[in-house]
């Protein structure tokens, strides 16, 4: 049983995918799939669900068995966080792909937006249900937040990207509130390109989140960061679009901090959301001692209050060893738990 007095711990989404499901060297060595990217999958089509389930209860194991308190599904069935949930929606064309400049800066083949955007079926709600059904912790999903989608499209359709982000925000409220129907205990939005495409997001960014999450009967995670440390290597010294977030009608926000370093003063800019923390280097290939990621979580205690603030690797956990991935959590978890609640 949890310590009530420990500080909660979770990943943000993703966990490393078995080599015998995902052509992992592929998978590292390419851009993260706006479109369908099949071609990773090493998995017969015919056998390829069963195989996605058997990882599932892997990564849920390495969770629990390294004493996570919050589990995902490790995002087994996705080629990318965001593309299944995208290429998923009416109105996107991913025969026809159009293209979009990634965070990087190199192009990259998105969904091309031919017609309105709307949600024909739930696309993640089955995996919630599979999550729920192997694990007696409390749960979370992912799916991608409405200004990140809209800025991994082609926007064929719409006058300007406010009005795509706003019915693409539609279409994850009601994924948001079929989610928290089938079991979900917190539902996490990503939103990564807050901080690539910040003077967007200070146009529309907090209309179209809270058009996302209007009404939802539970909580909702909102993440943002700076890119996956295996593919986005320089980083800037702070985030550029965060104060403004709390304004807006998530309850948690989830950063990274270990990579970049980050001042963690910075978390006096929301003084009114929960914070789901960083505190693991994933660029870093050893295994950080529980005691340098206390240190890190005693830092930012300095600014959050502990039933404020919960813990977490950087994102991006599926580009690691999967033995690295699990040692790392451990000692997270080891570290958390040693920095108790006053």
């Amino acid at each position: 049983m949890t310590d009530p007095s420990a500080l909660l711990t979770t990943v943000v989404g993703s966990y490393p995918q078995p080599n015998w499901l995902v052509d992992r060297e592929m998978l590292g060595g390419r851009l993260p799939p706006r479109v369908r990217a099949t071609e990773i999958w090493r998995v017969d089509g015919r056998f390829l669900a069963e195989a996605q389930d058997d990882a599932t209860r892997l990564a849920i194991l390495d969770q629990e068995r390294a004493g996570v308190d919050v589990i995902t599904d490790g995002e087994m069935r996705r080629e990318s966080y965001s593309n299944r949930f995208a290429t998923a929606l009416g109105g996107m064309d991913i025969e026809n792909p159009g293209t979009a400049l990634d965070r990087t800066g190199h192009p990259n083949p998105v969904p091309r937006v031919a017609g309105p955007i709307r949600r024909t079926r739930p696309v993640e709600v089955e995996d919630l249900l599979f999550l729920r059904r192997n694990t007696d912790r409390k749960v979370k999903i992912t799916l991608p937040g409405p200004f990140t989608m809209a800025q991994q499209a082609q926007n064929d359709f719409y006058p300007d990207g406010r009005s795509l982000a706003l019915d693409l925000a539609a279409a994850v409220n009601e994924e948001i509130n079929d989610l928290f129907a089938a079991g979900a205990d917190i539902v996490q939005i990503d939103e990564p390109y807050l901080q690539a495409r910040a003077e967007a997001a200070r146009e529309y960014a907090v209309e179209v989140i809270n058009r996302a999450v209007e009404g939802v009967p539970g909580p909702v995670a909102l993440h943002t960061c700076f890119g996956y440390a295996a593919i986005v290597h320089n980083r800037p010294a702070g985030y550029s679009f965060l104060a403004e977030l709390n304004d807006c009608a998530v309850d948690t926000l989830s950063i990274e901090a270990a990579q970049p370093k980050l001042d963690l003063s910075i978390l006096e800019q929301v003084p009114d959301k929960g914070v789901i923390l960083g505190v693991l280097d994933l660029s870093d290939p050893t295994v950080e001692s529980p005691e340098d990621i206390a240190d890190r979580i005693r830092e930012a205690l300095r600014y959050v209050p502990p039933e404020r603030l919960q813990v977490a690797p950087d994102c991006g956990m599926k580009y690691l060893p999967r033995d690295l991935a699990f040692d790392k959590l451990r000692a997270m978890v080891e570290a958390a738990r040693a920095v108790t609640q006053p």
